[in-house]
């Protein structure tokens, strides 16, 4: 079976966002483009409590607005790529387990994530993250700017076009200590497809060694380059495999999620692992992947490992 790019849609201008990506990545890779959408109606996390419940609608008519959107995202899709094929489909289900289910038979599963609303405080798009947290194939997240979230830099909407089009570095965030091949493999190849650089970002953190309240220059020294000597270890199989991609790799003194989200502003991608472990409670998603989540700019791109 011919596996596809295949996008969630829920109707959110972040959804029609993930659809124009999926849509670009479709093409790349010479694939079909898959615009699903889950039909049974969901009541909203924070329904009002006035005692008599959320409305739902009949099944009929929950169907017949699912189809309506795909036909919508179809049409909207195709103006702009016509030589791309694309399916649709109505998937019945509540809408994790339907994306999870529709996922199965994907390359990749693309989904629309609104980040951190300034106003609430907290996470929006709890469905992406349900999905995100429990999805083994690789998981790609798109943002669109909508009303009320807070403002992004007047140049943002210049870089997301350029991101779309890939003309923008592909920046992969590596974990020396658990380095995982398909993490990196993925970054490369997209990277490849795009034709663009590949900037690599590696946090690490210094040991406490102070003499007098100041670090040992010369063991600070010493640490900088073993870090830069691992990373230079671990990539250069993957560019012998790669000889086209032009790599820039940095290791940076701190966590590497707020040089991640900084490194968003100007990339086409951003490329992060996430190890498939159960959390003490709920599924570990890890702090690097929530900060992207909650601040990038770019897309996300999560790819599972054990």
């Amino acid at each position: 079976m011919t596996r596809t790019i295949t996008v969630g849609l829920d109707g959110s201008p972040a959804s029609l966002a993930a659809a124009d990506w999926a849509a670009h990545e479709a093409q790349l890779r010479d694939l079909p483009l898959r615009l699903v959408t889950a039909w049974e109606w969901q009541a909203p996390a924070f329904a009002p409590a006035t005692g008599l419940g959320v409305p739902v609608p009949p099944s009929d008519l929950q169907r017949a607005s699912a189809q309506h959107l795909l036909a919508q995202a179809r049409s909207r899709v195709g103006e702009t790529r016509p030589g791309l094929r694309i399916d649709t489909d109505e998937i019945p289900g509540l809408p994790v387990p339907a994306l999870l289910k529709a996922a199965e038979e994907a390359e990749l599963l693309v989904l629309g994530s609104r980040g951190l609303s300034k106003a609430a405080g907290y996470l929006l798009g709890s469905v992406s993250h349900a999905v995100l947290a429990s999805c083994e194939r690789p998981v790609v997240l798109v943002r669109a700017a909508e009303h009320g979230e807070e403002e992004a830099p007047a140049e943002t909407s210049a870089r997301e076009v350029s991101a779309v089009s890939g003309h923008c570095d592909v920046v992969l965030g590596l974990d020396l200590h658990k380095p995982n091949d398909a993490v990196i493999d993925f970054a490369f190849d997209a990277a490849s497809r795009r034709a663009v650089r590949l900037r690599i970002i590696h946090g690490w953190t210094l040991p406490p060694y102070y003499y007098g309240g100041a670090l040992m220059p010369d063991l600070n020294d010493g640490m900088v380059k073993q870090v830069r000597s691992e990373l230079s270890d671990v990539l250069r199989p993957w560019q012998d495999r790669y000889p086209t991609v032009e790599v820039h790799a940095q290791a940076t003194i701190g966590g590497a999620g707020r040089h991640l989200v900084d490194a968003s502003y100007d990339a086409a991608l951003v490329v992060v692992g996430r190890q498939n472990r159960r959390a003490v409670v709920g599924t570990h998603i890890g702090p690097v992947t929530q900060a992207l989540l909650h601040h990038a700019v770019a897309p996300v791109a999560v790819i599972s490992h054990d």
